[in-house]
Protein backbone atom coordinates (compact mmCIF):
# COMPACT_ATOMS: atom_id res chain seq x y z
CA UNK A 1 0.00 0.00 0.00
CA UNK A 2 2.59 2.29 0.94
CA UNK A 3 4.35 1.35 -2.50
CA UNK A 4 1.88 2.56 -4.30
CA UNK A 5 1.01 5.53 -2.04
CA UNK A 6 5.25 6.39 -3.19
CA UNK A 7 4.37 5.72 -6.74
CA UNK A 8 1.51 7.87 -7.15
CA UNK A 9 2.49 10.88 -5.45
CA UNK A 10 5.94 10.11 -7.97
CA UNK A 11 3.41 9.95 -11.00
CA UNK A 12 1.26 13.40 -9.56
CA UNK A 13 5.04 15.15 -9.13
CA UNK A 14 5.67 14.39 -12.64
CA UNK A 15 2.33 15.94 -13.83
CA UNK A 16 2.93 18.88 -11.90
CA UNK A 17 6.58 19.44 -13.50
CA UNK A 18 4.63 18.64 -16.61
CA UNK A 19 2.57 21.09 -15.87
CA UNK A 20 4.98 23.58 -14.57
CA UNK A 21 7.45 23.24 -17.35
CA UNK A 22 4.25 23.54 -20.03
CA UNK A 23 3.24 26.87 -18.30
CA UNK A 24 6.92 28.03 -18.70
CA UNK A 25 6.61 27.53 -22.47
CA UNK A 26 3.52 29.35 -22.42
CA UNK A 27 5.05 32.18 -20.79
CA UNK A 28 8.26 32.37 -23.21
CA UNK A 29 5.73 32.49 -26.24
CA UNK A 30 3.50 35.14 -24.56
CA UNK A 31 6.49 37.28 -23.23
CA UNK A 32 8.30 36.85 -26.94
CA UNK A 33 5.02 37.54 -28.79
CA UNK A 34 4.47 40.97 -26.51
CA UNK A 35 7.73 41.36 -27.43
CA UNK A 36 7.75 41.47 -30.79
CA UNK A 37 4.32 43.09 -30.85
CA UNK A 38 6.00 45.95 -29.24
CA UNK A 39 8.35 46.25 -31.85
CA UNK A 40 5.77 46.46 -34.31
CA UNK A 41 4.03 49.31 -32.48
CA UNK A 42 7.34 51.06 -32.67
CA UNK A 43 7.98 50.25 -36.42
CA UNK A 44 4.40 51.36 -37.62
CA UNK A 45 5.54 54.79 -35.60
CA UNK A 46 8.65 54.76 -37.34
CA UNK A 47 7.04 54.33 -40.87
CA UNK A 48 3.70 56.73 -39.92
CA UNK A 49 5.74 59.96 -41.91
CA UNK A 50 5.83 57.42 -44.82
CA UNK A 51 2.74 56.28 -46.24
CA UNK A 52 2.73 53.19 -48.26
CA UNK A 53 0.56 50.67 -50.20
CA UNK A 54 -2.05 49.05 -48.04
CA UNK A 55 -0.71 45.43 -46.75
CA UNK A 56 -2.35 42.28 -44.98
CA UNK A 57 -1.69 42.72 -41.01
CA UNK A 58 -0.01 39.30 -40.85
CA UNK A 59 1.62 39.06 -44.33
CA UNK A 60 2.87 42.66 -45.31
CA UNK A 61 3.08 42.51 -48.91
CA UNK A 62 4.17 39.25 -49.47
CA UNK A 63 1.05 38.12 -50.81
CA UNK A 64 1.10 40.90 -53.30
CA UNK A 65 4.85 39.68 -54.74
CA UNK A 66 3.64 36.91 -56.95
CA UNK A 67 6.98 35.39 -58.02
CA UNK A 68 6.00 35.62 -61.81
CA UNK A 69 7.96 38.22 -63.19
CA UNK A 70 5.82 40.95 -62.42
CA UNK A 71 7.18 41.81 -58.79
CA UNK A 72 9.71 44.91 -59.60
CA UNK A 73 7.30 46.35 -61.97
CA UNK A 74 4.52 46.27 -59.19
CA UNK A 75 7.38 48.37 -57.31
CA UNK A 76 7.52 50.69 -60.01
CA UNK A 77 3.84 51.45 -59.70
CA UNK A 78 3.51 51.80 -55.83
CA UNK A 79 6.11 54.09 -56.43
CA UNK A 80 3.94 56.25 -58.64
CA UNK A 81 1.67 57.13 -55.61
CA UNK A 82 3.93 56.91 -52.98
CA UNK A 83 6.62 59.42 -54.36
CA UNK A 84 10.83 59.36 -52.86
CA UNK A 85 9.64 56.08 -50.56
CA UNK A 86 7.47 53.56 -48.99
CA UNK A 87 7.05 50.84 -46.15
CA UNK A 88 7.37 47.18 -47.60
CA UNK A 89 6.30 44.67 -44.91
CA UNK A 90 7.84 40.97 -44.96
CA UNK A 91 5.26 39.39 -42.41
CA UNK A 92 4.07 41.20 -39.35
CA UNK A 93 7.22 42.43 -38.14
CA UNK A 94 10.16 43.37 -40.66
CA UNK A 95 9.54 46.29 -42.54
CA UNK A 96 11.84 48.19 -44.76
CA UNK A 97 11.80 51.79 -46.10
CA UNK A 98 11.97 51.00 -49.77
CA UNK A 99 13.86 54.38 -51.23
CA UNK A 100 13.30 54.96 -55.49
CA UNK A 101 14.59 58.35 -55.77
CA UNK A 102 18.15 59.84 -56.60
CA UNK A 103 17.39 62.35 -53.34
CA UNK A 104 16.60 59.87 -50.80
CA UNK A 105 19.17 57.48 -52.32
CA UNK A 106 21.85 59.85 -52.01
CA UNK A 107 21.19 60.37 -47.89
CA UNK A 108 22.18 56.68 -47.64
CA UNK A 109 24.82 55.51 -50.36
CA UNK A 110 26.86 58.21 -48.90
CA UNK A 111 27.22 56.62 -45.53
CA UNK A 112 28.87 54.11 -44.14
CA UNK A 113 25.95 52.43 -42.41
CA UNK A 114 25.86 48.46 -42.36
CA UNK A 115 24.07 46.17 -44.57
CA UNK A 116 20.98 44.87 -42.78
CA UNK A 117 20.97 42.06 -40.78
CA UNK A 118 18.01 40.24 -42.65
CA UNK A 119 18.56 39.89 -46.61
CA UNK A 120 22.31 39.72 -45.65
CA UNK A 121 22.64 37.05 -42.92
CA UNK A 122 21.61 34.09 -45.71
CA UNK A 123 24.91 35.18 -47.80
CA UNK A 124 26.79 35.51 -44.12
CA UNK A 125 26.97 31.85 -43.74
CA UNK A 126 28.61 31.03 -46.38
CA UNK A 127 30.97 34.01 -47.37
CA UNK A 128 31.57 34.81 -43.75
CA UNK A 129 32.23 38.86 -43.22
CA UNK A 130 34.24 39.80 -46.43
CA UNK A 131 34.05 43.00 -47.66
CA UNK A 132 30.19 42.49 -48.46
CA UNK A 133 28.70 42.58 -44.94
CA UNK A 134 31.22 43.47 -43.05
CA UNK A 135 30.88 46.96 -40.92
CA UNK A 136 33.34 49.15 -38.75
CA UNK A 137 36.53 49.07 -38.29
CA UNK A 138 36.79 45.75 -39.94
CA UNK A 139 34.82 46.92 -43.12
CA UNK A 140 37.22 50.10 -43.06
CA UNK A 141 40.44 47.98 -42.61
CA UNK A 142 39.28 45.69 -45.74
CA UNK A 143 38.67 47.91 -48.09
CA UNK A 144 42.01 50.17 -47.37
CA UNK A 145 43.79 46.14 -47.54
CA UNK A 146 41.55 45.00 -50.90
CA UNK A 147 41.85 48.52 -52.97
CA UNK A 148 45.43 47.92 -54.68
CA UNK A 149 43.33 44.41 -56.09
CA UNK A 150 41.57 46.81 -58.42
CA UNK A 151 44.71 49.05 -59.47
CA UNK A 152 45.04 49.46 -62.97
CA UNK A 153 48.05 47.84 -62.95
CA UNK A 154 46.67 44.79 -61.43
CA UNK A 155 43.30 44.83 -63.67
CA UNK A 156 45.14 45.55 -66.84
CA UNK A 157 46.48 41.55 -67.30
CA UNK A 158 42.98 40.72 -66.59
CA UNK A 159 41.61 41.52 -70.02
CA UNK A 160 44.01 38.76 -71.83
CA UNK A 161 42.04 35.83 -68.90
CA UNK A 162 38.57 37.56 -70.06
CA UNK A 163 38.85 37.51 -73.83
CA UNK A 164 40.55 33.54 -73.41
CA UNK A 165 37.40 32.93 -71.00
CA UNK A 166 34.75 34.39 -73.77
CA UNK A 167 36.63 32.26 -76.23
CA UNK A 168 35.81 29.61 -75.32
CA UNK A 169 31.91 30.53 -74.77
CA UNK A 170 31.40 31.85 -78.13
CA UNK A 171 33.31 28.72 -80.09
CA UNK A 172 31.04 26.11 -78.12
CA UNK A 173 27.84 28.53 -79.48
CA UNK A 174 28.78 27.77 -82.73
CA UNK A 175 26.45 24.80 -82.82
CA UNK A 176 23.39 27.46 -82.11
CA UNK A 177 25.31 29.80 -85.24
CA UNK A 178 24.36 26.71 -87.80
CA UNK A 179 21.25 25.28 -86.63
CA UNK A 180 19.28 28.98 -86.28
CA UNK A 181 17.62 27.54 -82.72
CA UNK A 182 16.86 29.61 -79.77
CA UNK A 183 18.95 29.20 -76.83
CA UNK A 184 19.35 30.12 -73.23
CA UNK A 185 22.13 32.26 -72.43
CA UNK A 186 22.46 32.42 -68.98
CA UNK A 187 24.22 29.40 -68.09
CA UNK A 188 26.72 29.51 -70.54
CA UNK A 189 27.08 33.30 -69.54
CA UNK A 190 27.55 31.79 -65.93
CA UNK A 191 30.20 29.47 -66.30
CA UNK A 192 32.03 32.19 -68.62
CA UNK A 193 32.26 34.52 -65.89
CA UNK A 194 33.14 31.62 -63.37
CA UNK A 195 35.84 30.72 -65.61
CA UNK A 196 36.99 34.17 -66.01
CA UNK A 197 36.79 34.90 -62.18
CA UNK A 198 38.26 31.50 -61.48
CA UNK A 199 41.44 32.80 -63.57
CA UNK A 200 41.62 36.45 -62.62
CA UNK A 201 41.35 35.89 -58.35
CA UNK A 202 42.64 32.46 -58.36
CA UNK A 203 45.30 32.13 -61.53
CA UNK A 204 43.16 28.74 -61.14
CA UNK A 205 42.07 27.22 -64.90
CA UNK A 206 38.90 25.03 -64.16
CA UNK A 207 37.52 23.83 -67.51
CA UNK A 208 34.65 24.46 -65.81
CA UNK A 209 32.87 26.08 -69.39
CA UNK A 210 33.74 22.26 -70.98
CA UNK A 211 33.54 20.53 -68.40
CA UNK A 212 30.35 21.35 -67.47
CA UNK A 213 29.03 20.29 -63.72
CA UNK A 214 31.89 17.28 -63.12
CA UNK A 215 33.61 20.37 -61.08
CA UNK A 216 33.04 19.40 -57.66
CA UNK A 217 34.03 23.40 -56.78
CA UNK A 218 32.33 24.63 -59.56
CA UNK A 219 28.95 22.35 -59.25
CA UNK A 220 29.66 23.55 -54.89
CA UNK A 221 29.41 27.70 -56.49
CA UNK A 222 26.34 27.34 -57.66
CA UNK A 223 24.51 25.00 -55.25
CA UNK A 224 25.33 27.71 -53.05
CA UNK A 225 24.06 30.32 -54.43
CA UNK A 226 20.68 28.61 -55.49
CA UNK A 227 20.38 27.35 -51.78
CA UNK A 228 21.16 31.07 -50.80
CA UNK A 229 18.19 32.58 -53.13
CA UNK A 230 15.92 29.59 -52.05
CA UNK A 231 16.14 30.79 -48.52
CA UNK A 232 15.09 33.97 -49.88
CA UNK A 233 12.06 32.80 -51.26
CA UNK A 234 11.13 30.66 -48.93
CA UNK A 235 9.93 31.97 -45.28
CA UNK A 236 10.26 28.78 -43.01
CA UNK A 237 13.96 28.66 -44.07
CA UNK A 238 14.72 32.34 -42.56
CA UNK A 239 14.69 29.95 -39.30
CA UNK A 240 18.63 28.60 -38.68
CA UNK A 241 16.61 25.88 -37.40
CA UNK A 242 14.32 24.75 -39.73
CA UNK A 243 17.11 25.03 -42.66
CA UNK A 244 18.82 23.33 -40.96
CA UNK A 245 17.06 20.31 -40.71
CA UNK A 246 15.47 20.14 -44.49
CA UNK A 247 17.09 18.16 -46.61
CA UNK A 248 17.96 21.43 -48.63
CA UNK A 249 20.17 22.98 -45.57
CA UNK A 250 21.97 19.50 -45.81
CA UNK A 251 22.83 19.55 -49.43
CA UNK A 252 23.93 23.50 -48.84
CA UNK A 253 26.10 22.61 -45.57
CA UNK A 254 27.89 19.61 -48.20
CA UNK A 255 28.33 21.95 -50.76
CA UNK A 256 29.57 24.59 -48.68
CA UNK A 257 32.47 22.43 -47.38
CA UNK A 258 33.62 22.15 -50.60
CA UNK A 259 33.95 25.29 -51.32
CA UNK A 260 35.95 25.84 -48.21
CA UNK A 261 38.00 23.10 -48.73
CA UNK A 262 38.70 24.13 -52.02
CA UNK A 263 39.26 27.63 -51.23
CA UNK A 264 41.54 26.71 -48.41
CA UNK A 265 43.38 24.66 -50.64
CA UNK A 266 44.53 27.46 -52.99
CA UNK A 267 45.56 29.25 -50.21
CA UNK A 268 47.72 27.26 -48.73
CA UNK A 269 49.66 26.44 -52.38
CA UNK A 270 49.65 30.47 -52.70
CA UNK A 271 51.21 30.74 -49.61
CA UNK A 272 53.85 27.94 -49.93
CA UNK A 273 54.60 29.75 -53.38
CA UNK A 274 55.17 33.18 -51.89
CA UNK A 275 57.40 31.44 -48.71
CA UNK A 276 60.39 32.99 -50.42
CA UNK A 277 59.07 36.18 -51.95
CA UNK A 278 57.34 38.90 -49.38
CA UNK A 279 57.36 41.94 -51.70
CA UNK A 280 54.65 42.57 -54.76
CA UNK A 281 56.86 44.27 -56.91
CA UNK A 282 59.80 41.50 -56.69
CA UNK A 283 56.81 38.88 -57.62
CA UNK A 284 55.35 41.10 -60.51
CA UNK A 285 58.73 40.88 -62.02
CA UNK A 286 58.61 37.29 -62.63
CA UNK A 287 54.80 37.51 -63.71
CA UNK A 288 51.43 39.26 -63.49
CA UNK A 289 49.53 39.51 -60.02
CA UNK A 290 46.49 38.41 -59.22
CA UNK A 291 43.99 39.01 -56.79
CA UNK A 292 44.76 36.32 -54.04
CA UNK A 293 48.79 37.82 -53.96
CA UNK A 294 47.24 41.17 -53.09
CA UNK A 295 45.28 39.48 -49.99
CA UNK A 296 48.36 37.42 -49.18
CA UNK A 297 50.69 40.18 -48.74
CA UNK A 298 48.36 43.18 -47.95
CA UNK A 299 49.33 44.53 -44.97
CA UNK A 300 48.12 47.45 -42.21
CA UNK A 301 50.21 50.29 -40.60
CA UNK A 302 50.84 47.83 -38.03
CA UNK A 303 51.95 45.59 -40.24
CA UNK A 304 49.30 42.90 -39.86
CA UNK A 305 48.33 41.37 -42.75
CA UNK A 306 44.59 39.40 -43.01
CA UNK A 307 44.23 36.28 -40.71
CA UNK A 308 43.21 33.31 -42.34
CA UNK A 309 39.39 33.09 -41.72
CA UNK A 310 39.65 36.66 -43.52
CA UNK A 311 41.15 35.44 -46.54
CA UNK A 312 38.63 32.62 -47.33
CA UNK A 313 36.00 35.47 -46.54
CA UNK A 314 37.58 37.66 -48.98
CA UNK A 315 38.31 35.44 -51.84
CA UNK A 316 34.77 33.77 -51.52
CA UNK A 317 32.79 37.17 -51.73
CA UNK A 318 35.25 38.65 -54.81
CA UNK A 319 34.12 34.61 -56.18
CA UNK A 320 30.34 35.25 -55.64
CA UNK A 321 30.40 39.11 -56.15
CA UNK A 322 32.41 38.78 -59.33
CA UNK A 323 30.66 36.09 -61.19
CA UNK A 324 27.03 35.73 -60.67
CA UNK A 325 26.96 39.98 -60.81
CA UNK A 326 28.84 40.13 -64.19
CA UNK A 327 27.00 36.99 -65.82
CA UNK A 328 23.51 38.79 -65.05
CA UNK A 329 24.50 41.78 -66.42
CA UNK A 330 26.24 40.47 -69.84
CA UNK A 331 23.03 37.99 -70.13
CA UNK A 332 20.51 41.03 -70.18
CA UNK A 333 23.32 43.28 -72.37
CA UNK A 334 22.93 40.83 -75.25
CA UNK A 335 19.60 40.25 -74.97
CA UNK A 336 19.06 44.06 -75.22
CA UNK A 337 21.08 44.55 -78.10
CA UNK A 338 19.26 41.58 -79.90
CA UNK A 339 15.89 43.34 -78.95
CA UNK A 340 17.29 46.70 -80.61
CA UNK A 341 19.14 45.55 -83.96
CA UNK A 342 19.81 49.24 -84.82
CA UNK A 343 21.84 49.89 -81.72
CA UNK A 344 23.31 46.56 -81.89
CA UNK A 345 24.58 47.44 -85.47
CA UNK A 346 26.17 50.83 -84.26
CA UNK A 347 28.18 48.88 -81.38
CA UNK A 348 29.63 46.77 -83.92
CA UNK A 349 30.47 49.13 -86.59
CA UNK A 350 31.89 50.86 -83.41
CA UNK A 351 33.64 47.65 -82.17
CA UNK A 352 34.65 46.50 -85.92
CA UNK A 353 36.74 50.27 -86.73
CA UNK A 354 38.50 49.96 -83.48
CA UNK A 355 39.70 46.16 -83.86
CA UNK A 356 40.48 46.02 -87.20
CA UNK A 357 42.19 42.81 -87.66
CA UNK A 358 42.16 41.68 -83.77
CA UNK A 359 40.54 39.19 -82.44
CA UNK A 360 39.51 41.25 -79.24
CA UNK A 361 40.07 44.52 -77.32
CA UNK A 362 43.17 45.24 -75.52
CA UNK A 363 43.29 47.58 -72.68
CA UNK A 364 44.02 50.68 -74.52
CA UNK A 365 40.88 49.85 -76.80
CA UNK A 366 38.38 49.80 -73.44
CA UNK A 367 38.43 53.55 -73.88
CA UNK A 368 37.52 53.69 -77.57
CA UNK A 369 34.06 52.14 -77.76
CA UNK A 370 31.52 54.86 -75.97
CA UNK A 371 28.33 54.37 -77.98
CA UNK A 372 29.03 50.19 -76.95
CA UNK A 373 29.78 51.61 -73.19
CA UNK A 374 26.66 53.79 -73.41
CA UNK A 375 23.99 50.86 -74.56
CA UNK A 376 26.15 48.83 -71.52
CA UNK A 377 24.87 51.59 -68.84
CA UNK A 378 21.53 51.57 -70.43
CA UNK A 379 21.31 47.94 -70.41
CA UNK A 380 22.38 47.94 -66.90
CA UNK A 381 19.84 50.73 -66.09
CA UNK A 382 17.12 48.69 -67.41
CA UNK A 383 18.22 45.53 -65.76
CA UNK A 384 20.44 46.31 -62.63
CA UNK A 385 22.43 43.24 -61.89
CA UNK A 386 21.77 44.01 -58.34
CA UNK A 387 17.84 44.98 -58.07
CA UNK A 388 18.34 46.72 -54.55
CA UNK A 389 20.51 46.90 -51.50
CA UNK A 390 19.71 47.27 -47.70
CA UNK A 391 21.48 48.72 -44.53
CA UNK A 392 20.35 48.98 -41.27
CA UNK A 393 21.22 52.67 -39.93
CA UNK A 394 22.71 53.25 -36.68
CA UNK A 395 21.73 56.20 -35.84
CA UNK A 396 18.88 58.52 -36.57
CA UNK A 397 18.26 59.50 -40.69
CA UNK A 398 17.11 62.86 -41.86
CA UNK A 399 16.14 63.17 -45.48
CA UNK A 400 16.42 66.35 -47.04
CA UNK A 401 11.90 67.03 -47.24
CA UNK A 402 12.60 66.78 -43.02
CA UNK A 403 11.01 63.29 -42.70
CA UNK A 404 13.28 61.28 -40.11
CA UNK A 405 14.07 57.55 -39.27
CA UNK A 406 15.26 56.57 -36.18
CA UNK A 407 18.33 54.23 -35.06
CA UNK A 408 17.59 50.80 -35.82
CA UNK A 409 15.57 51.04 -38.59
CA UNK A 410 15.74 49.10 -42.26
CA UNK A 411 16.26 50.99 -45.43
CA UNK A 412 16.42 49.61 -48.64
CA UNK A 413 17.47 51.43 -52.26
CA UNK A 414 15.74 49.83 -54.90
CA UNK A 415 18.19 50.32 -57.75
CA UNK A 416 15.85 48.81 -60.01
CA UNK A 417 13.06 51.89 -58.87
CA UNK A 418 15.66 54.51 -59.03
CA UNK A 419 16.44 53.29 -62.62
CA UNK A 420 12.91 53.28 -63.97
CA UNK A 421 11.06 56.17 -62.34
CA UNK A 422 9.88 58.52 -64.29
CA UNK A 423 10.44 61.87 -62.64
CA UNK A 424 14.09 61.11 -63.60
CA UNK A 425 14.26 59.50 -66.98
CA UNK A 426 11.90 60.30 -69.53
CA UNK A 427 10.37 57.21 -70.86
CA UNK A 428 11.93 55.38 -68.48
CA UNK A 429 10.81 51.60 -69.97
CA UNK A 430 12.41 52.67 -73.57
CA UNK A 431 16.08 51.88 -74.37
CA UNK A 432 18.01 55.24 -75.18
CA UNK A 433 21.70 54.66 -74.63
CA UNK A 434 21.86 58.52 -75.42
CA UNK A 435 20.69 58.95 -72.01
CA UNK A 436 24.81 58.16 -71.06
CA UNK A 437 25.91 61.29 -73.16
CA UNK A 438 28.20 63.08 -71.19
CA UNK A 439 25.86 66.24 -71.38
CA UNK A 440 23.01 64.43 -70.67
CA UNK A 441 24.58 62.60 -67.75
CA UNK A 442 25.49 66.29 -66.11
CA UNK A 443 21.86 67.32 -66.17
CA UNK A 444 21.18 64.36 -63.91
CA UNK A 445 22.13 63.52 -60.12
CA UNK A 446 25.03 61.07 -59.83
CA UNK A 447 22.86 58.82 -57.67
CA UNK A 448 19.98 58.40 -60.56
CA UNK A 449 22.19 55.67 -62.23
CA UNK A 450 23.41 53.14 -59.32
CA UNK A 451 24.06 49.74 -60.65
CA UNK A 452 27.30 49.26 -58.22
CA UNK A 453 25.83 51.45 -55.78
CA UNK A 454 27.59 54.16 -54.89
CA UNK A 455 29.61 56.60 -51.86
CA UNK A 456 32.04 55.12 -49.98
CA UNK A 457 30.55 51.64 -49.74
CA UNK A 458 29.89 51.50 -53.36
CA UNK A 459 30.88 48.43 -55.71
CA UNK A 460 35.05 48.13 -55.20
CA UNK A 461 34.80 45.46 -58.39
CA UNK A 462 33.07 48.02 -60.86
CA UNK A 463 35.85 48.70 -63.14
CA UNK A 464 36.56 44.95 -63.28
CA UNK A 465 33.02 43.96 -64.04
CA UNK A 466 33.00 47.13 -66.65
CA UNK A 467 35.84 45.69 -68.64
CA UNK A 468 34.52 42.15 -68.41
CA UNK A 469 31.30 43.53 -70.01
CA UNK A 470 33.14 45.61 -72.86
CA UNK A 471 35.41 42.84 -73.74
CA UNK A 472 32.98 40.10 -74.20
CA UNK A 473 30.54 42.41 -75.56
CA UNK A 474 33.20 43.71 -78.28
CA UNK A 475 34.00 39.94 -79.07
CA UNK A 476 30.24 38.58 -78.85
CA UNK A 477 29.27 41.48 -81.77
CA UNK A 478 32.32 40.94 -83.88
CA UNK A 479 31.80 37.11 -84.50
CA UNK A 480 27.72 36.79 -84.04
CA UNK A 481 24.75 38.52 -84.75
CA UNK A 482 22.25 38.47 -81.68
CA UNK A 483 18.64 38.01 -82.93
CA UNK A 484 15.27 38.08 -80.53
CA UNK A 485 13.04 35.73 -80.06
CA UNK A 486 9.56 37.25 -79.77
CA UNK A 487 8.15 34.25 -78.37
CA UNK A 488 10.99 34.60 -75.22
CA UNK A 489 10.29 37.75 -73.17
CA UNK A 490 12.01 37.34 -69.63
CA UNK A 491 10.18 37.81 -66.74
CA UNK A 492 12.77 39.13 -64.45
CA UNK A 493 12.81 38.31 -60.88
CA UNK A 494 14.88 39.99 -58.32
CA UNK A 495 17.00 37.34 -56.27
CA UNK A 496 20.55 38.19 -54.84
CA UNK A 497 21.04 39.05 -58.43
CA UNK A 498 18.32 40.01 -61.14
CA UNK A 499 17.53 37.02 -62.86
CA UNK A 500 14.75 35.23 -65.39
CA UNK A 501 11.97 32.90 -64.69
CA UNK A 502 11.77 31.60 -68.20
CA UNK A 503 15.63 32.06 -68.73
CA UNK A 504 17.54 34.58 -71.53
CA UNK A 505 16.64 33.86 -74.72
CA UNK A 506 18.45 34.66 -78.02
CA UNK A 507 19.19 33.32 -81.51
CA UNK A 508 22.58 33.95 -83.10
CA UNK A 509 24.21 33.48 -86.71
CA UNK A 510 27.67 34.15 -88.34
CA UNK A 511 28.52 38.36 -88.44
CA UNK A 512 28.23 38.36 -92.63
CA UNK A 513 31.95 39.90 -93.52
CA UNK A 514 29.98 42.55 -95.88
CA UNK A 515 27.78 44.10 -93.52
Amino acid sequence: MALAESVLGLQLGGLHMHHLLALLCVAVVVYKLSVLLDKRKATLRDMAAFPGPPGHWLFGHVLQMKQDGTDLDTFVKWAQNYPYAFPLWFGPFVCFLNLHHPDYVKTLLTTTEPKDDVAYTFIKSWIGEGLLVSEGQKWFRHRRLLTPGFHYDILKPYVKLMSDSAKTMLDKWEQYAKTNETFELFEHVSLMTLDSILKCAFSYSSNCQTVGGTNTYIKAVYELSSFINLRFRVFPYHSDIIFHLSPHGFRYRKARKVAYNQTAEVIRKRKEALKEEKELDRIQAKRNLDFLDILLLARDENQQGLSDEDLRAEVDTFMFEGHDTTASGVSFIFYCLASHPEHQKMCRDEILEVLGDKDTLGWEDLSKIPYTTMCIKESLRLYPPVPGISRRISKPMTFFDGRTLPAGARVGTSVYGVHRNATVWEKPDVFDPLRFLPENVSKRSPHAFVPFAAGPRNCIGQNFAMNEMKVVVAMTLKRYQLIEDPAWKPKIIPRLVLRSLNGIHIKIKPVDPQM
